[in-house]
């Protein structure tokens, strides 16, 4: 007995496929044949069917559209998180450029606010000799030294006084044609008479070759110091005119304190060489 041939081209599981497709199409059709059917005879159960059918489909139909849109999404999201590093990048550039600028123009004010503090100070003052330029100054040894751009030729000599806009330098120790040495007051072997701002008290201002000055008090056993008194120059000695600002006390104590000068030689570029307070007596002449 010959069996049954194939045909060709189809296996049996593309027969069920078919088959199956052919049920599906079926029940559809019978389906919409019984909806159709209902809707004419009646309508009302038909609208209950109907919102059933909703009711089940909606959540379904509520989360394929939620994927759909996520999946669209996703192109429009990375574009943005891109656009949002280059974006981020080009404000930090932008928030750098401007710190520098405001940096510069802080400095800028600061150095002007010093130059006509210094100009107010040069105008006000019959006893400047000359303006110079502050061209080194020594802050890591224990002596304290500065030099200026101007010597005899511009008028300075020996002894006179140097100060800045926010108060005393130091005194003139050696001249030459165009240069001066200036002992400043933060050396060991500079001593400046002054007095305490709120009271009077007189002290002594001595350098301590760390930068910092020692206040000692001169004629008052046990004075106590606090912590932000200010002292000027007394006038006493007849080297530095009186009221000259020198340091601010940084350290309470009683006979002796820490202060520190109001000018920092190595932060300025001009000072101010003043006669002395009284004018020294000139040489008497060599005897012919």
């Amino acid at each position: 007995m010959a069996s049954r041939p194939r045909r060709p081209g189809f296996s049996r599981r593309a027969q069920y496929g078919v088959f199956a497709s052919y049920v599906v199409v079926a029940a559809g059709v019978i389906v919409a044949l019984l909806l159709l059917a209902l809707w004419s005879f009646d309508p009302r159960t038909f609208g209950v069917a109907r919102q059933a059918a909703a009711e089940v489909t909606t959540p379904l139909s509520s989360g394929v559209s939620w994927a759909a849109r996520g999946v669209a999404s996703v192109p429009q999201g990375v574009s943005d998180y891109f656009g949002v590093i280059g974006r981020n990048k080009a404000l930090r550039a932008e928030i750098a450029a401007n710190k520098r600028l405001t940096d510069q123009a802080k400095a800028v004010l600061y150095e002007n606010a010093r130059l006509k503090a210094l100009l107010k100070l040069r105008q006000g003052s019959n006893d400047t000799v000359v303006a110079a330029h502050l061209v080194s100054s020594s802050a890591a040894s224990t002596r304290r030294y500065a030099v200026l751009n101007a010597g005899s030729l511009q008028g300075v000599r020996e002894g006179q006084p140097v100060r800045g806009p926010e108060g005393l330098i130091g005194r003139v120790i050696e001249t030459g044609f165009n240069t001066a040495r200036v002992l400043l007051i933060s050396d060991p072997e500079s001593i400046v008479p002054v007095r305490r701002v709120r009271d009077g008290l007189p002290a002594l201002a001595a350098g301590r070759g760390d930068g910092l000055i020692e206040i000692r008090a001169v004629n008052l056993a046990n004075a106590p110091f606090a912590v932000g008194d200010a002292f000027v120059t007394s006038g006493t000695g007849g080297i530095y005119a009186p009221g000259i600002p020198v340091a601010r006390v940084i350290a309470a104590g009683r006979d002796t304190t820490s202060a520190r000068a109001f000018t920092q030689p190595d932060t300025l570029d001009v000072a101010i060489v003043q006669r002395s307070f009284i004018a020294m007596p000139a040489p008497a002449p060599e005897p012919r």
